[in-house]
């Protein structure tokens, strides 16, 4: 392995909350970058010196090295930051299947999200801007909040507020040079869900994937009855296993990925790299509130 970084999904597995769980003993870490030392007789498809990643979750990627079946791996171009490769697998994915799934975006589109800041949300940015679509971006009130407004917008987000602005009448003001957004994309949960919802055009899609606040989606009947707006869920681990046959779908996907990465359309999340041998300290900062910077733990 070379890299791997410590997404929630990681703690949740391990706290024993998250949806799958790894039989024990196990180990930690679902998403990295590994380069193929060895293979099989019979493997056809990866060489030494390959670069690949996990094809499915679980695959315990908190380790220098591994033994793995060809099936559980996916080869990706060396020729890309090993940071990038280490995180493609997870938020990118998410970030690209819930913008090309659930809405037929066009250029000129506007789509909202909150968690921004997030890995997936940093990716919803950069790929929505590749492709012509306006980014509306909520995060939370937080002291350095001018340093993450400038941070997202270098990335190319076109709006950024906060979850209290949400309410207020300035937010009439960003409709006035962007048409109200069809997609929403949900990764907290509670009051900035229902907050956001307002904003959704009638017949919109709001995407849950993830819940920080811990709390329920909360709705008004009048979004259903008078907007008739549409609330559906989605999880990358999932939709791996509904595509195991496909491999057409993900290989178009993650050549997608890689071309805007080469073209310097798609960056890393924001990272802070740790040895291995420092991962209790990395799991106690990931674990911090308005963390900003994705742990990395280099193997």
């Amino acid at each position: 392995m070379l890299a791997a970084p410590i997404n929630p999904a990681d703690i949740n597995m391990i706290q024993g909350t998250y949806a799958i769980l790894s039989p024990l003993p196990a180990v930690g870490g679902n998403e990295g970058v590994g380069e193929v030392l060895e293979v099989g007789s019979r493997v056809a498809a990866l060489k030494p010196g390959d670069w690949v990643i996990p094809a499915t979750s679980g695959l315990g990627t908190w380790r220098t090295q591994g033994v793995f079946p060809e099936q559980m791996l996916l080869k990706v171009p060396s020729d890309i930051p090993v940071l990038c490769a280490a995180t493609l697998s997870v938020n990118p994915c998410t970030a690209y299947r819930m913008l090309a799934d659930f809405e037929t975006l066009a250029p000129g589109d506007s789509v909202i999200q909150n968690a921004a800041n997030s890995g997936v949300g940093q990716a919803v940015i950069q790929i929505a801007k590749a492709s012509g679509i306006k980014t509306i971006n909520v995060v939370r009130d937080r002291p350095d909040l001018p340093k993450l407004v400038e941070r997202l917008t270098a990335l190319g987000a076109d709006h950024v507020v906060t979850e209290e602005m949400l309410r207020k009448p300035e937010m009439k003001d960003i409709f006035k040079s962007i048409p109200k957004p069809r997609l929403a994309l949900n990764c907290v949960g509670g009051k900035s869900t229902t907050e956001m919802l307002r904003h959704l055009q009638p017949k919109g899609t709001m995407v849950t994937y993830g819940g920080m606040a811990k709390q329920p989606v909360m709705v008004p009947v009048s979004a259903f009855i008078f907007r008739d707006v549409r609330l559906r869920g989605f999880w990358m681990t999932q939709w791996r296993k509904e595509h195991e046959q496909d491999q057409q779908s993900v290989t178009s996907m993650m050549d997608a990925l890689c071309q805007l990465i080469r073209r310097g359309h798609l960056t890393a999340p924001a990272c802070t790299q740790v040895p291995l041998q420092d991962y209790r300290e990395a799991l106690e900062a990931a674990m911090k509130p308005f963390t900003s910077s994705k742990h990395i733990l280099l193997l």
